[in-house]
């Protein structure tokens, strides 16, 4: 497993324990006791480390290659998932995949970005950054959703919309924006969750939702972190400072009423323990749609539209 440079206590803990583990094994001495107190140890240092994480700290832990991304919440959370395609006048963006699923019995509409694994599928995904017709397919999924009385869930996972010279010929902020209009009146409910990086427009194109939840380490803001340090600082040095100037952690957001909850996550990441944050994620995420399924259709509208409305401070001349 990929460690980072603050996990450097535990990635040593954890050597020491494979080697033990290895000598065990063979079965010339008995290791049992050893091995019990350094996982005690690997335990208090994983404690430590992520008792006290930075911002920059959790946009790394967000990026991390064996953290789950939405197809893998798709098929370890929800049943009978049909992938629909296509925008119907570009073509099919696979940096947003969608279709009909089924959650502990209640039909849904699933959205999301997904990135890939490595280079061949990173391409292929364009990194997890739609072009317009991406968030032209979400918006024509989200209408058929709204047309079968569907609930909608959107997985957020992008570093940002493609920043492509194509994307924008094509209407990228046209379309993101066309997106927020439409999001705000569907009469459906709509959960949207961040499940890694929820990078600017890229994010907000399927971001408005009845409730907005965050996953532990993840980040959601107008910027990353390194392009934010690069304006400001002309440099990406200062991008740990950017990070902690920018608010962009969960407890932040949830502080600033810009999310509605957080989702917790296992000691180390949701990369830890993947079947726990698939377990977590699918508890958390049925409670929530309990909660709306059944709400009048214009409440649900008046009360989207009031709850982003309120957000912010505004001064009028």
């Amino acid at each position: 497993m990929a460690h980072f440079d603050f996990e450097k206590p535990i990635e040593e803990l954890e050597e020491q324990l494979e080697e033990i583990k290895k000598v065990h094994e063979k079965g010339k001495v008995d290791m049992h006791a050893k091995i019990e107190e350094l996982e005690a140890k690997i335990l208090e240092a994983k404690k430590e480390v992520y008792g006290k994480l930075t911002g920059w700290q959790r946009v790394q832990i967000s990026r991390h290659p064996e953290r789950p991304y939405t197809l893998d919440y798709i098929e370890n959370c929800f049943e009978n998932f049909i992938e629909l395609h296509g925008d119907r006048t570009v073509k099919d963006d696979k940096a947003m995949v969608g279709g009909f699923a089924s959650l502990n019995g209640k039909s849904v509409m699933v959205i999301g970005q997904q990135k890939g694994r490595n280079t061949k599928q990173r391409q292929f995904r364009n990194f997890g950054m739609p072009n317009p017709e991406g968030y032209r397919k979400a918006l024509r999924l989200m209408k058929m959703a709204e047309r079968f009385n569907l609930p909608i869930v959107c997985l957020i996972d992008t570093p940002g919309a493609s920043p492509g010279l194509e994307a924008e010929e094509r209407g990228q902020g046209e379309a993101i924006a066309r997106n927020l209009y439409e999001m705000s009146v569907f009469k459906v409910p709509i959960i949207c969750i961040i499940i890694g990086e929820g990078a600017s427009g890229g994010a907000l194109g399927i971001g408005v939702g009845d409730r907005v939840l965050m996953m532990e380490n993840t980040w959601y803001s107008v910027i990353s972190p390194e392009s934010c340090s690069s304006i400001l600082w002309r440099s990406w040095e200062h991008k740990e400072k950017a990070a902690e100037a920018l608010k962009l952690t969960a407890t932040d957001m949830l502080a600033n009423k810009l999310i509605d909850g957080i989702i917790p996550e296992p000691l180390g990441g949701a990369h830890a323990d993947t079947q726990e944050v698939y377990a977590t994620f699918k508890e958390h995420l049925n409670m929530e749609l309990d909660n709306l399924i059944g709400t009048d259709a214009d409440k649900l509208v008046q009360t989207r539209i009031e709850k982003f409305s309120q957000m912010g401070d505004f001064i009028e001349n």
